[in-house]
């Protein structure tokens, strides 16, 4: 395994790991139920075992305190473990499908079968669960993996590699270690499932690496994910939620809400119920947020850099600072910030924040709030505060996103029944519990036929009257 620090391994040495996984991939076709599990268990065991060393690492990485980590690192990991090994059986039967009538006679099946040899890029920003989240999910689905964890996170990384490591030969899972020029000599290989996390921007080079060799990707992606606050919604239980969902490490959350659209009528109650549960969540004793324990850092200069000069260039432009705005570049902290009277033309909303800064924006009817959320590229995420089911279905109805929550945000993530993953710029394949087992797997459909006369024996060359007649029944008919 490579360290942090150590050169990126050349194309030869990826290429080697790739050839080394390739009888793997072929005898885990057949395994068992039972070998899955084992495999899934091992790396549960290896986590509550490891658990003080995640938190110290992560720690070291960008500060995340340690219930945090425990909350949003281990818990989603240990819960996609234990909800695969729970259903796996299941999964992993084939699964009988009616018999059409023009098929009369026939039997079909879907057979689940593993895709193979598997590539996963994890991003920074929770990097021990977006690294090992997906890897259970391929181990589920009987998949060899490379795994390369993000450079952004040295001592997360190293501990991965050290889990795999003890726990996997090579030739089973194996951790890359690197930076760009890494990823890029990865996706010249043609596996057969890549499953990206990370920015729209990197995720059409991703995209566009597996096209050359038809390789089938899911994308977990993001963009700038909404929360309307309606006219009817309750200000203190939104303020609580949706402080909680944006401030959750940093806002370096590719599901937190990204800008607020509020009801006009809401807006100055909702400001006040904010500035209360900040202080209430971060600042109990009114000793400066910068000395909660609860608060994470930015993972670095460039993208503290890149968040200060947001808040500067809206407050440039007439935003108006509801809370926040200070910083300190030495620690890496930025408190956590709301904006008002935002416009298009400002910087943080034009691309993904990705850090402590909440734009708001208010509108008079939901139409218009819907219109504007139908006027951005489609979020991986869409929350809805308000109390009025036909306003709640005309959100369902009228928008489009990855997933909706109706007066949460970010909670749908822990959720193993529901597909998580993003549509179209936000991303591209679902995740979690099945559909995650799901992603690495291919359905094959199965059609068995009896021997001699059968439902289509008539329908053979010559074409005959009867054959045109029976051919006609079946486009009128069917």
């Amino acid at each position: 395994m490579h360290s942090p620090s150590a050169p990126a391994p050349n194309d030869i040495d990826l290429k080697h790991l790739f050839e080394g996984q390739h009888f793997t991939s072929t005898s885990w076709r057949t395994s068992s139920t039972d070998d899955r599990i084992m495999r899934l268990k091992k790396i549960g065991v290896w986590i509550k075992t490891h658990q003080q060393e995640i938190r110290v690492a992560l720690k070291k990485d960008f500060g995340k305190p340690e219930s945090e980590t425990d909350l949003s690192e281990i818990f989603p990991v240990t819960a996609e473990i234990n909800n695969s090994i729970k259903n796996l059986k299941k999964w992993m039967t084939p699964k009988s499908v009616s018999t059409p009538l023009p098929m009369f006679g026939t039997s079909g099946s879907i057979y689940i079968e593993p895709k193979g040899r598997s590539l996963i890029i994890a991003p920074w920003n929770y990097p021990f669960n977006l690294s090992v989240g997906p890897l259970i999910a391929a181990l589920a689905a009987g998949c060899p993996v490379i795994l390369k964890p993000s450079e952004m996170t040295p001592h997360t990384s190293e501990l991965i590699s050290k889990m795999i490591s003890e726990l996997f030969d090579p030739s089973e899972v194996t951790v890359v270690l690197g930076g760009i020029e890494t990823s890029q000599a990865l996706l010249k290989l043609p596996f057969d499932h890549i499953f990206f996390t990370g920015s729209p921007t990197v995720g059409k080079i991703v995209m566009k690496a597996a096209a050359e060799h038809l390789s089938s990707v899911t994308l977990e992606l993001g963009g700038k994910s909404p929360a309307i606050v309606d006219e009817d919604a309750d200000c203190k239980d939104a303020a609580e939620k949706l402080i909680w969902g944006k401030y959750v490490n940093c806002g370096q959350t590719c599901i937190a809400p990204d800008y607020l659209l509020v009801h006009k009528s809401k807006l100055e109650n909702l400001f006040l119920e904010m500035k209360v549960t900040l202080q209430k969540m971060y600042d109990p004793d009114f000793k400066g947020i910068d000395k909660s324990p609860d608060m994470a850092r930015i993972i670095n200069d460039k993208h503290f850099n890149r968040l200060t000069k947001n808040i500067e260039d809206a407050l440039s432009k007439g935003a108006q600072l509801i809370f926040g705005g200070k910083s300190d570049l030495h620690t890496r902290y930025i408190e956590p910030t709301i904006l008002s009277n935002v416009t298009d033309e400002m910087l943080v909303m034009e691309e993904e924040i990705f850090g402590p800064i909440l734009p708001v924006i208010s509108y008079t009817t939901l139409g218009e709030a819907i219109a504007y959320v139908n006027s951005k590229p489609k979020p991986l995420a869409l929350y809805f505060f308000g109390k009025n089911s036909e306003q709640t279905e005309k959100v369902l109805h009228e928008t489009s996103s990855g997933n909706v929550v109706i007066n949460d945000c970010v909670l749908h993530y822990l959720h193993m029944q529901l597909p998580f993953g993003g549509v179209n710029n936000s991303g591209i394949g679902k995740a979690h519990g099945y559909y995650g087992f799901l992603a690495f797997s291919n359905e094959k459909g199965v059609l068995k036929q009896r021997v001699g006369l059968n439902n289509v024996t008539l329908l053979r060359p010559p074409y005959g009257i009867k054959a045109k007649q029976i051919i006609a029944s079946l486009i009128k008919w069917y």
